[in-house]
């Protein structure tokens, strides 16, 4: 979506913010699916939602400050300014964790689109009902149309057909891990036919994981679907 990757980093922060307070006012209700969803007791299921909360604000802070940790001026032999700057990749899809409905959805869902990208998100196969809410939130907040798409259904059926997709530039397999009948590798594979840049998921074969969504998180996610533009420009006499 041309108007979100446009949009000015401030813009897009307090947006982040806003499905952070519109998730705050639905707080029980996403504790109650959460808690049906992932067998947790009841306090558990609100940490969960908390944090769910906490890591749309986490990468909401972000927003603008971007370009300054990830870009930079370069230091070159001669008469130029050589600068480097992040830009959102375009169209990121996104397998969503299998165990994790909501924090896992949210650890993978706001790191790209803080950056202006637009997100394609599979969720959770056995999971869906707190990202079938989540949609609703999103539909009521301040977020463009179009730039947060959530799909439901079979893992195993849908994959394939977003990482062989050639309108799509990069794709997280996080939710690989744990599906039925899917093999990250032959994601990878496909996506390959259409230069599509991949996130594997943590391991290898049968022994990839789901990442720990309780840790603190880092620039990883982010950093992955940003592309750098380098722009040279003379200093003049």
């Amino acid at each position: 979506v041309a108007g979100w990757a446009g949009a000015t980093a401030y813009n897009r922060g307090q947006v982040l913010y806003r499905v952070a307070e519109l998730m705050e006012g639905r707080r029980d209700q996403f504790a109650t699916e959460v808690r049906a969803a992932e067998g947790l007791t009841a306090r558990q299921a609100e940490s969960v939602v908390d944090a769910s909360i906490d890591r749309w604000v986490w990468y909401a802070g972000w927003s603008d400050k971007i370009a300054q940790v990830l870009g930079g001026l370069n230091p070159v032999a001669g008469p130029y300014f050589d600068i480097s700057a992040p830009e959102p990749t375009g169209v990121v899809a996104a397998l969503a964790p299998q165990r994790s409905s909501l924090l896992g959805l949210v650890s993978v869902l706001a790191p790209i689109v803080v950056s202006g990208n637009t997100a394609v998100v599979v969720a959770s196969e056995e999971r869906p009902l707190p990202a079938v809410t989540l949609t609703e939130v999103l539909a009521t907040s301040d977020v463009p149309g179009g730039v947060i798409n959530v799909l439901t259904g079979r893992t195993a059926e849908i994959a394939p057909w977003l990482a062989s997709h050639a309108d799509v530039n990069a794709i997280d397999l996080t939710g690989a891990a744990g599906a039925a009948d899917v093999e990250w590798g032959d994601l990878e594979r496909a996506a390959a036919d259409t230069v599509t840049r991949v996130l594997r998921p943590a391991g290898d074969g049968p022994e990839a994981v789901e990442p720990d969504w309780d840790a603190t998180p880092d620039l990883t996610r982010l950093r992955a679907f940003l592309e750098t533009k380098t722009v040279w420009h003379p200093k003049g006499t």
